[in-house]
Formats: C-alpha cells, sequence, structure tokens
C-alpha cells in the first residue's frame, strides 16, 4: 500500500491548488517544497487575472493577500532619450471575472498553501525531491528525497521551470534557450498615497501595469515592467537568453539599473527603498516548447509544463497555473477513484485543458513566440522611429512648420517601407 495517495511537487500557484482539491475530496495528499516556506523561491513580475481563481476560490478577494486592484494598462516604446506610452482604463477592468490584480508571490503563495493545508493536505518544507521512483514498467509510484522513499498512486509534478524531474516524468528535453528569458526584478518601498499620486490611481487600493519596450533591454528582445503594489513598486526586465548572449550589449543586471534611472521611470520610484531584489527563469516559448503532460503514473502542470505566454502587450502565467493545477488535481481525484492511474486515465487532463483556456489560448499564439524573437525592430527601430514623429509633431522652435506628412515620411523611410508591411503582415498573422 502506497504512503499517500498523491504526491504534489512543489508550493506554487499550480501545486498548491492541486493539492486543494486533493484534499477537498478527501485524499491524503503530501505536498514537498523546496524552499523553507512557500513562495521563498518563487517570483513574478506581479500580476494575476482573476477569472482561474475565482473558480477555485469564490471568496478569494476577501481572503487573499492581493495588492491593487489594475485600473491603468501602460505600454511604452522606450528610448534612451525619449519615452512614447499608451495609458488605457475602463470601467471593465473591475468587472468579477475579467479584474486582475497586482500581487507578490511570497504572501500569495503561502495563502495559497495554507488553503491546501486546511482542506486536509500535508506538507513539507525544505525538501528537495532529487527523483522519481518507478516501477518495472516505468510507472511513476513514488519521489526519493535524499535518502528518502515516499511512495504514492499518482505524482504531481507542479515543481517551476527549472524542473528536476520533468525529463524523468515524460522524458522531456531541456527547453532551448530561444524559447527561455530570464528575469529580474526589484521590490521598492513607497508610502501607499505617493504610489497613487505618482500613477493618478483613483485610490491607494487602485493600481497600474506597464509594459516596456526597446530601452529597457538594451535594443534587443525582451522588456521592462512596472506594477504597483499597496505600499511598493515592482520594477524589473525580462531578457531573451539566446538574444541577450548574441547580443552582447549589456548584462540583465544593467539593464535593470539604466531603466531605474531612465527620465520616465526615475521620478516614479525617487525616495523608493529596495527591499527585495529577485531573478527567476521565464519559459516564452508557448506551447512549442510544452512537453508531454501525463505519463504512467504522473502529471505536470504550471511553469514546468512551460504554461507561460507573452504576446507583448499581456504576459500570463498563474491563471494557467492556477486552471491547470485544478484540472490536474480533479483528473488526479477521479483517477484515483476508479483505482486506475495510468496513462490513459490521466489523459482526460489534457482533454480538459483542451476544452479550457489554457491550451486553446496557448495554440491561438502558437506562433507569437517566434514572430515577437525576430521581430528585432520592436526593439531598436520603431521606439527610435516613433520619438523621430513625436518630436517633430510636439516641438515648436521657432522653425517653419511642416506638413505633417513631411515630418512623418522621414522617419517611416528609415525603418523602410517593405519592412513596415513585412512587420504588420507577421504581427497580424502571430497576433
Amino acid at each position: 500500500m502506497a504512503d499517500f495517495d498523491a504526491i504534489v511537487v512543489g508550493a506554487g500557484c499550480a501545486g498548491s491548488v492541486a493539492a486543494y482539491e486533493l484534499a477537498q475530496a478527501g485524499k491524503n495528499v503530501l505536498m514537498i517544497e523546496r524552499g523553507n516556506f512557500a513562495g521563498a523561491k518563487n517570483m513574478t513580475g506581479g500580476r494575476i487575472y482573476t477569472h482561474s481563481l475565482e473558480r477555485v476560490f469564490p471568496n478569494f478577494r476577501e481572503e487573499a493577500p492581493l495588492e491593487r486592484r489594475i485600473e491603468h494598462e501602460r505600454i511604452s516604446l522606450m528610448t534612451e532619450d525619449a519615452n512614447f506610452t499608451v495609458d488605457f482604463s475602463s470601467e471593465a477592468m473591475a468587472n468579477s471575472g475579467g479584474e486582475s490584480y497586482s500581487v507578490l508571490r511570497a504572501p500569495f503563495d503561502q495563502w495559497l498553501a495554507s488553503k491546501a493545508e486546511e482542506a486536509g493536505a500535508e506538507v513539507i518544507y525544505g525538501i528537495a525531491v532529487e527523483s522519481l521512483v518507478k516501477d518495472d514498467s516505468g510507472k511513476v509510484t513514488g519521489v526519493r528525497a535524499g535518502e528518502d522513499e515516499i511512495s504514492a498512486e499518482v505524482v504531481l509534478l507542479c515543481d517551476g521551470v527549472n524542473s528536476l524531474l520533468t525529463e524523468q516524468a515524460v522524458g522531456a528535453r531541456r527547453p532551448p534557450a530561444s524559447g527561455m528569458a530570464v528575469g529580474v526584478k526589484q521590490t521598492i518601498a513607497l508610502p501607499a498615497e505617493v504610489i497613487t499620486d505618482r500613477v493618478l490611481a483613483t485610490s491607494d487600493r487602485e493600481g497600474a501595469a506597464w509594459l516596456i519596450s526597446g530601452y529597457a533591454t538594451g535594443g534587443s528582445f525582451g522588456g521592462g515592467f512596472v506594477y504597483t503594489n499597496r505600499e511598493s513598486i515592482s520594477l524589473g526586465v525580462v531578457a531573451g537568453i539566446d538574444a541577450t548572449v548574441r547580443c552582447g550589449k549589456t548584462s540583465v543586471c544593467q539593464m535593470l539599473e539604466n531603466l531605474k534611472a531612465h527620465p520616465a521611470i526615475a521620478p516614479l520610484i525617487r525616495g523608493g527603498r529596495v527591499v527585495e531584489h529577485s531573478g527567476h527563469m521565464v519559459p516564452e516559448g508557448g506551447i512549442g516548447i510544452m512537453p508531454d503532460l501525463v505519463a504512467d503514473g504522473v502529471l505536470l502542470a504550471g511553469e514546468c509544463a512551460m504554461m507561460c505566454m507573452n504576446l507583448g502587450y499581456q504576459v500570463r502565467g498563474i491563471d494557467f497555473a492556477i486552471a491547470a493545477g485544478s484540472l490536474a488535481g480533479k483528473t488526479a481525484v477521479a483517477a484515483l477513484d476508479t483505482g486506475d492511474t495510468g496513462a490513459q486515465t490521466l489523459m482526460s487532463y489534457v482533454r480538459d485543458l483542451e476544452s479550457s483556456f489554457v491550451l486553446k489560448d496557448l495554440r491561438q499564439f502558437r506562433k507569437t513566440p517566434a514572430f515577437l524573437e525576430g521581430f528585432t525592430r520592436m526593439f531598436e527601430g520603431y521606439p527610435e522611429m516613433v520619438r523621430d514623429i513625436m518630436n517633430g509633431l510636439f516641438i515648436v522652435d521657432g522653425t517653419p512648420a511642416r506638413p505633417i506628412r513631411k515630418t512623418v515620411a522621414p522617419a517611416l523611410k528609415g525603418i523602410g517601407y517593405a519592412n513596415l508591411i513585412k512587420d504588420a503582415r507577421g504581427a497580424v498573422m502571430s497576433l
């Protein structure tokens, strides 16, 4: 007889929700986290789209340690000496099911793990699962941590982007450098009312999400981000690993320092105090680098399954992880009830994902990662073009004014009309 009905590896968003679903159904579940507490090793730019969280925890607004509801969406094309920003707000951002919040992973993940424990899950922290245990047929039957082996009828892997176990579980190789990025973030403490005033929020409970292209990553693939928390600002950059190595101009840490000093950013964080500095790998290859999600006795969910999506104007991962963790947990419950945790039975998890927004969205934008990585003019070219056009439109220095077409045309020619058409077509095809 197995030690547990189920073992969940990783106490992030996917793992804690999966453990919660199993415990809620009365299963004997163990969740193992290598960090000293849930969220100790996790990082996000700082945002959660709450639709999937609401399906699992309808009362999350009263319970979860959320930061500010996002009421401003900002997207910038930035050069060293200029910044062009689109600022969008809408009442629909406050609608139930369509809202999003800034979030800090340490308190949020601890809350999620506490929900699993309250439901009856057993949780162990500070233990690294080093390998999977398999029987003679190759079915996963447990995990090995140090000298200890713990058996289970089914194992759920939710151990993050730098998974130690995915290859053992489903034979997946490490994702290519072109499909991965590295994120570096600082959390900068400021009084709540200062943040509210600086981002033009309506109250200390509302804030902004800001994505930045161009100067933020020194002109190479990637971008900067700003998220307002209640009493801090999350500021960072995410840079494609392959592109950063090939470009070789600026280190990721220097990118962050340059961004902090930019005239568009420095006033926002002026007087703030850095209280956290973190880094994290980010899967950005989409469904093209997703491994198999099930094998005999095992399921994968969250970042270890590469469930992230970067569209340039929108970055998602937590809502995928929560939805996938919930479906994985429910699938495991059903399989345990039948007494069959083989791959064929567990494939219902993949079918459920296919019917959900998770795989539908990832398939819809399957071409986007390759397009964005090759869209070099978005990071060096278009920011300069927009700067030159805006300078021509808004600077009045006593020289005779020119028709708008004569202001715009030289900037467009700098990019090249053929390139403009090519980029527009590529964006339409992939986005």
